[in-house]
């Protein structure tokens, strides 16, 4: 063979490391001198709901024939303290997005579709509006290191307070609104000056340690009365005794974040290194609860990447008693829309990447507080898209428990799913598909 008929080589353009995407941030960073900062979740791909299968009943278990035979979806949060507890209709719920980092419209569609199936959504950092308030049958107030538009008027027209520690998208971070969504009426509900950046702390002042939130659990229930469900907040790191301390603490109700879970704005590097994913948070959580005897008993909410019914059915399996979701509801709501495909490419992006929230341009009318952009969002048509997908939801975990023989899909354990990968196996204690294989387990 002569050199001219040799077939050429072909090499990796880039380098693995150092790939386009790596190159280009050190580019900026050495042009500005500044961190990046964004909105939305990790990019990075982790090991995540989709690394499980659920094992379809046949023989050894008998499936629920279709729609004929009932599948439960209820699910009571609070009643180990609580006066009240609260009573949803199915098990997923909003999770906590601030007026602030959503318009106003973006609230209030939030809320009325959480209402139209029966479940609660959440404030967030900032205060309670009277639009979310009007429109949510159940409204979770966030009791946050910032103390934002807090009030105790506002403790007692909540239907629950979920005392956040941390976020699944930057724990052991603050929160960060900058100037350009510090309008008027943001700015008068926090006490902050308009047009100035917002950096919150990362720690409640009043409280350093499980012990301080004992008492601080105890002050919330006697403002409320003792009629309010407490839940608390914490990012996933270290869930086993995070879950054990909440607990002792006298929490009614925990909430699991995975670091898939996005975020209004933070830093790049928080996003997609600090955390882990919540598919290897939810075990750890769960022993908690059951070495205290109190699994069931004080119920676990986990977010962090649900995008479908499958998810919602394998964390309920896992252990969880409920699933929450923020982008994915800011998906259905109309962020990311095509529709805004030419304005998304005005702004440097494209539908779908579309993640700078926190410059509060977004063309969907959702992540801004631009009067202008925000009046795009119609709440009630919103509210009616986000209803919908949360119907679809139930309907797809009710119909993988029917599959595997379940009238309830909290009756989804374990031993009803197997893993694609041993990371996955490793994490969600399931075996590895085609073998009776836990890593981690002992070899009997």
């Amino acid at each position: 063979m002569n050199d001219q008929t040799r077939v050429p080589r072909t090499l990796p353009r880039f380098s693995a490391t150092f790939d386009p995407q790596t190159t280009s941030e050190i580019r900026r960073a050495a042009a500005t001198g500044i961190y990046d900062i964004r909105g939305g979740g990790a990019k990075r791909k982790v090991p995540h709901f989709d690394d499980l299968l659920f094992l379809g009943a046949s023989m050894s278990r008998y499936p629920l024939e279709g729609y004929r035979e009932k599948c439960g979806t209820s699910v009571v949060l609070g009643a180990r303290f609580a006066r009240k507890p609260i009573e949803l209709k199915i098990p997923v719920t909003i999770a906590g997005m601030s007026f602030g980092s959503l318009s106003a419209q973006a609230k209030e569609a939030l809320g009325r579709g959480a209402s139209a199936v029966g479940t609660s959504t959440t404030t967030g950092d900032g205060g309670m509006t009277q639009e979310e308030r009007g429109h949510s049958s159940i409204l979770v107030y966030q009791y946050l290191p910032s103390r934002y538009g807090m009030n105790p008027d506002d403790l007692r027209r909540a239907d629950a307070i979920e005392v956040v520690v941390g976020q699944g998208a930057k724990p052991g971070g603050g929160g960060m609104l900058l100037g350009q969504k510090i309008s008027k009426r943001v700015a008068a509900m926090r006490t902050l000056p308009e047009g100035i950046d917002q950096r919150s702390s990362c720690r409640h002042p009043d409280w350093t340690g499980p012990d301080d939130l004992e008492i601080k659990i105890e002050e919330l229930r006697e403002i409320t009365d003792w009629e309010k469900p407490i839940y608390v907040k914490v990012g996933a790191s270290r869930p086993y005794y995070d879950t054990a301390l909440a607990v002792k603490a006298g929490a009614d109700v925990i909430v699991l974040d995975g670091m898939q879970g996005g975020t209004a704005a933070t830093q790049e590097v928080f996003i997609e290194h600090v955390g882990i994913p919540i598919l290897a948070a939810i075990r750890p959580a769960v022993r908690a609860l059951q070495d205290l005897g109190m699994h069931r008993k004080v119920q676990l909410i986990v977010s962090g990447g649900i995008r479908n019914g499958a998810d919602v059915a394998k964390a309920l399996a896992l252990g969880a008693d409920v699933a929450s979701i923020g982008t994915a509801a800011l998906i259905a709501l109309g962020d990311n829309d095509p529709r805004f495909e030419a304005e998304y490419q005005a702004l440097g992006t494209t539908a779908g990447a579309y993640d700078d929230w926190h410059e509060g341009r977004d063309p969907a009318g959702i992540t801004t507080q631009d009067p202008e952009l925000a009046k795009r969002l119609d709440p009630v048509a919103a509210g009616r898209r986000l209803a919908n997908y949360l119907s679809v939801l139930t309907l797809e975990a009710q119909t993988i428990a029917r599959a595997c023989g379940k009238s309830h899909v909290h009756n989804l354990e374990p031993e009803d799913l197997v893993a694609l990968t041993v990371e996955a196996a490793a994490m969600a204690g399931v075996p590895l598909a085609g073998t009776s294989w836990i890593p981690g387990s002992p070899v009997g």
